[in-house]
């Protein structure tokens, strides 16, 4: 539809602006998009410049791709942790700069797998290769022999999508590992580009975006101006949570919970808000591991995602943690798709 025109002041002249905006797929995602913005100056229409793109980053688990999205972003949306496989859904993360808007997707880690929910998540990853414009292949720089690789190059061979090789970790490697690597990673695939970065410090990230808005094209405006990602407010404080998870329990425990909330509630008259979220794993002996002696584990994990979540929300924060059982959910696709897998 196209919104009633008002006036505004560009360039010194007072002139009507008019935005079109519909709701448009792109390619398998749906969004609403400010399809053009136009200013009549002067006798004349002048349609401002603008570019944007989709931005997938692949690649095998745990080589620090949420780490980049949140350091693009300037601010932690995607949770990370030393142990591999910590993304599960698909989230967007939105850039704003000066004439052009970057929708990165951070993506589960490709590799092999034989649970129903970790199928769910490689196939997450490999569908996202033909979903967007841009992809960002990132390698880590002391494992550039990862099985995972082997996969995602297998599946890059079939897409025409511009590609673009990003060594990450190059702050704990030699000059000359990287050479070797950059000179390996010519002869595997036509990347785009390649470039070496520390997600971590920031080191080549600049460099990174610089290529990134050269490789974009004309397009619209996908999100306004004042949104960070498309997670709703409830996904973020399940994945909250889980980050806790993983960062105070071990082995195979964190790979068998999930984290769903029940109820959120603003209470306004004691700036507070009140979340209700059940945290599941697949067996007794979980469940008594993640509650602890006299409860000091789950009390734990509150306590930590409490804290981050008041960051996040900006007020004071009530976590309600209870624990239930749902026997082997990671291999029941019926469990997974209740658990919004």
């Amino acid at each position: 539809m196209l919104t009633t025109a008002r006036t505004v002041l560009v360039n010194g002249f007072f002139c009507n602006s008019e935005f079109k905006i519909r709701y448009t797929g792109h390619k398998n995602l749906v969004y609403p998009v400010i399809l053009s913005k136009v200013f009549f100056v002067q006798g004349s229409y002048y349609e401002m410049s603008f570019r944007s793109g989709f931005i997938a980053i692949i690649g095998p688990p745990n080589v620090g791709k949420s780490t980049l999205l949140n350091r693009i972003l300037g601010t932690k949306l995607a949770i990370v942790s030393p142990k591999p496989q910590t993304t599960r859904n698909r989230m967007l993360g939105i850039l704003h700069g000066d004439g052009y808007q970057m929708v990165f997707m951070d993506t589960p880690g490709i590799h092999k797998t034989r649970t129903a929910l970790h199928k769910s998540m490689v196939a997450s990853a490999l569908a996202a290769f033909c979903e967007v414009d841009i992809l960002l292949f990132m390698i880590e720089m002391n494992r550039p022999d990862d099985p995972g690789i082997s996969m995602a190059l297998r599946n890059l061979k079939g897409t025409t999508t511009n590609c673009i090789l990003v060594i990450n970790k190059i702050d704990m490697g030699r000059k000359e590992q990287l050479l070797k690597i950059i000179d390996e990673y010519r002869r595997l695939y036509p990347f785009t580009a390649i470039v070496a970065i520390s997600a971590l410090t920031g080191d080549g990230v600049d460099m990174l975006l610089d290529e990134l808005k050269s490789n974009l094209r004309p397009g619209p405006q996908f999100f306004p101006d004042n949104m960070s990602t498309d997670q709703s407010e409830s996904a973020l404080t399940s994945e909250v949570i889980r980050e806790k998870i993983y960062r105070l329990t071990r082995k195979e425990l964190p790979y068998s919970c999930a984290v769903t909330v029940e109820n959120m509630e603003e209470i306004m008259a004691r700036d507070l808000l009140s979340i209700d979220a059940r945290i599941h794993v697949e067996t007794e002996s979980q469940k008594g591991i993640l509650i602890g002696h006299k409860g000091m584990m789950i009390k734990t994990i509150g306590r930590l995602a409490r804290q981050d979540l008041e960051k996040i929300f900006g007020v004071r924060v009530y976590l309600d943690l209870a624990v239930r059982v749902e026997k082997n959910w990671t291999r029941d696709t019926r469990a997974l798709r209740r658990l919004g897998y």
